[in-house]
């Protein structure tokens, strides 16, 4: 009989496992991402790996929320010190480049991310469903900021410009850079 994790060691394992779970995210995709080679890196068997999720896509969905969630908070502290447009400026910056880090955040039209979401139950897509809602309206619905555009259309032109992330391979100039420009461009036709 499998002896029992003590609260730390449960805790530790997780966080083992949602890291594990980034990388070979990253590196492999979803589909060639098992669960094997996750609980190895965990240093947990398969059968300990269903004491934590139920499933391999319950993991990758809190991971996926998880991320957004914390990048959404970091944002709105970048906000929060500079209730302007400059902060949504910088904000939207730091986004950028923390997409950059994790190509799951963006790759979404792709193959392996559309059988992740067919495999997801109807509650874990729903929390993703809030968790991207929360993203989306993150940069409208701040009370020091006012929009000199409909709301859908400034959630729509910041989604265009973090969704630029897909071709910077196919940009002549440092991909960070023309981002920076476009928003730095772009953010007086948004806001007063």
């Amino acid at each position: 009989m499998a002896r029992g994790f003590s609260e730390r060691e449960k805790e530790n394992i997780r966080r083992s496992l949602q890291e594990a779970c980034k990388q070979y995210w990253m590196q492999y995709g979803y589909k060639k991402t098992s669960v094997d080679e996750l609980c190895r890196e965990a240093g947990i068997s398969k059968g300990a790996f269903y004491l934590f999720f139920a499933s391999k896509e319950e993991l990758f969905c809190e991971v996926l929320c998880s991320v957004q969630t914390e990048i959404c908070e970091a944002a709105l502290a970048v906000m929060e010190e500079k209730r302007s447009k400059y902060g949504v400026a910088e904000a939207l910056k730091m986004v950028y480049r923390e997409y950059d880090k994790s190509n799951f955040l963006y790759d979404a039209d792709s193959r392996d991310f559309t059988i992740l979401m067919n495999k997801l139950s109807p509650e874990q897509a729903k929390k993703l469903e809030d968790v991207n809602n929360r993203s989306r309206q993150l940069f409208v619905n701040q009370p020091y900021l006012n929009l000199m555009v409909k709301p859908e259309l400034a959630v729509s032109v910041i989604y265009s410009l973090l969704m630029n992330i897909k071709n910077k391979h196919l940009l002549p100039c440092d991909h960070p850079s023309v981002f920076d420009f476009m928003v730095d461009s772009v953010l007086d036709h948004l806001y007063q």
